[in-house]
């Protein structure tokens, strides 16, 4: 394959994916065109994710596929990698938007464990995954990778020590990555959003969650469909000079 293949030649892996942001980007995706693989540790909601994603495209030819994974563990990204590309034939495209909040507590008061499962959830799986996309990407001559951070990740959200660490590295990883394969037809490049109204806010104390939203000039959160659309362009062709950058998404909030 080519760059110059179709979007409906197209395949997207979405971390993620059954639910919240990832499944957003899954459908707005698969709109544009793209066949969709929606990688999630949940696996029954992944198969009934991508059975409804199907169920859509108007009778579209394996358009999407649910795929059990643990982002955080070597071995299962790697045989994610090899269903997905087994089952569709590549892997032009992946969204690494599997994540968690993590805990919600100073510094001080918080558990080794909880904090280094936040941190494997939203930055090591960034690695492992990208990681795996890189070879099955270059053999297409096409590639876009697009990391979920967080406007967490440029301020550092108190009592989020984790989150805003994790949400930092990703911003920090997608510099080196895109940087790395600049010569090459891979893009990589991050979003890096305030709060968007998705079931990941049921994870976060009321206090928090209001001095988030206090922070935002248009005084509301983001909608799924607004990262989605920023995600899609950033999988495009369009997004042709645009490498290890930040994009905000963040009412406002964002000063640098």
């Amino acid at each position: 394959m080519s760059a110059g293949i179709s979007a409906t030649q197209r395949v997207a892996v979405i971390t993620g994916g059954a639910g919240g942001i990832g499944r957003a980007i899954a459908a707005r995706l698969q709109r544009d065109g793209l066949r969709v693989a929606l990688w999630d540790l949940d696996e029954r909601a992944a198969h009934e994710a991508a059975a409804e994603l199907a169920e859509l495209a108007d009778g579209a030819p394996r358009a999407a596929l649910g795929v059990h994974v643990d982002v955080t563990d070597e071995k299962s990204v790697t045989a994610a990698m090899q269903t997905t590309v087994a089952h569709f034939g590549a892997c032009h495209v992946l969204i690494n938007s599997a994540g968690t909040t993590g805990p919600i507590a100073p510094v001080a008061d918080s558990e080794l464990a909880a904090w280094q499962r936040c941190i494997d959830v939203n930055l090591r799986s960034v690695f492992l995954c990208s990681r795996a996309a890189v070879a099955p990407m270059l053999a297409a001559g096409f590639g876009r990778i697009v990391n979920l951070a967080s406007i967490a990740g440029k301020e550092g959200n108190p009592s989020m020590s984790a989150y805003s660490a994790a949400k930092a590295g990703v911003i920090a990883f997608t510099k080196s990555m895109g940087k790395e394969l600049a010569l090459t037809p891979v893009r990589v490049n991050c979003i890096a959003p305030a709060v968007i109204d998705t079931p990941l806010l049921q994870q976060m104390t009321p206090a928090a969650l209001a001095a988030s939203l206090a922070k935002i000039p248009m005084q509301r959160a983001g909608t799924a469909g607004e990262v989605a659309a920023l995600a899609a362009w950033l999988a495009s062709d369009e997004c042709s000079f645009s490498s290890g950058a930040t994009f905000d998404l963040s009412g406002g909030r964002a000063t640098y």
